[in-house]
């Protein structure tokens, strides 16, 4: 249920909140800290989705080297003295605003983290109403008021069907057919530009943009290939690309007008743009989308 958490943290030593609204991870506000590795010192921001190990970072960040995490609000590091279970580097605990806190380990490449609560029936209850993402279709109304402009209805959209956002879209492979929801979430095999093959979820609402990924994406820069993880078909086309930032698209279907159309997506981690074909423009309107 609770697939695209988004945690809020803040500092163990000051209290104050540690979250990135202007720098978006995985299209969420981002975890931002100091980090002091290999001599270089910078900022990192992490993911705040849990289980997704996507972070920016302005220095490099060599593969299994520790580093020391810093809170850019009191300077004062916040590694602590207890040892991770994986690799047995300090681990880095921060505390969430529902009660409890997140451990995170303190080497490059380690995906251990843990996340303990204070009260779990309390937690729950806050996961239900504040970070699960079937509150992120009922609030979908407040956020599209602030990230959105509203558009008249014209004659040319009455004879148009539009797909509101919050609709939920059954996505299938264009080529194979089968469907690409695997517990509600829209699920899409993905190669990185190391050549790293895992999986991206993506929330399967329009214009909900929340997701994570099994292996580390780029923020910023497209992947080298989208997939079936049935078929295991390229979904990447040649001859189009994103109006907004101009990188490769990937083709999946969804259902509308009792019929599959297809639905365009960005390769670029982090870009938003989507779109229909040509055709499908003349039948069917994405609400809210700045390109039509």
């Amino acid at each position: 249920m609770f697939n695209f958490v988004s945690l809020s943290v803040k500092c163990p030593l000051c209290g104050e909140s540690l979250m990135d609204e202007e720098n978006l991870v995985d299209n969420e506000a981002s975890i931002g800290l100091k980090i002091d590795i290999a001599h270089k010192s910078g900022m990192i921001r992490l993911s705040s989705i849990y289980g997704s190990y996507n972070y920016t970072c302005d220095i490099d960040t060599p593969q299994d080297a520790i580093a020391n995490f810093s809170c850019p609000k009191c300077n004062k590091i916040i590694n602590s003295k207890v040892p991770c279970q994986v690799c047995k580097a300090p681990m880095v605990n921060l505390y969430l605003d529902m009660g409890g806190k997140l451990g995170v380990c303190s080497r490059r490449g380690c995906k251990n983290h843990l996340v303990e609560f204070e009260d779990l029936s309390n937690a729950l209850r806050k996961l239900y109403q504040e970070y699960g993402y079937i509150s992120k279709t009922q609030h979908l109304e407040n956020v599209n008021s602030l990230e959105t402009v509203n558009l008249e209805k014209t004659e040319e959209d009455e004879e148009r069907e539009i797909l509101e956002s919050g609709t939920f879209l059954q996505a299938y492979c264009p080529y194979c057919k089968r469907t690409l929801l695997e517990s509600d979430m829209l699920k899409l095999q993905i190669v990185n530009d190391k050549g790293e093959e895992g999986y991206v979820l993506l929330s399967p609402y329009l214009n909900v943009f929340s997701s994570k990924s099994t292996v580390f994406l780029v923020e910023d820069k497209p992947v080298k290939d989208i997939k079936c993880f049935h078929c295991h078909k390229s979904l990447m086309l040649d001859d189009k690309t994103c109006e907004k930032c101009d990188s490769v698209v990937a083709r999946i279907s969804i259902s509308a007008r009792l019929r599959l159309i297809d639905f365009y997506i960005c390769s670029k981690k982090g870009c938003r743009w989507h779109g229909l074909s040509e055709e499908d423009i003349n039948e069917i309107k994405l609400e809210d989308s700045n390109h039509w």
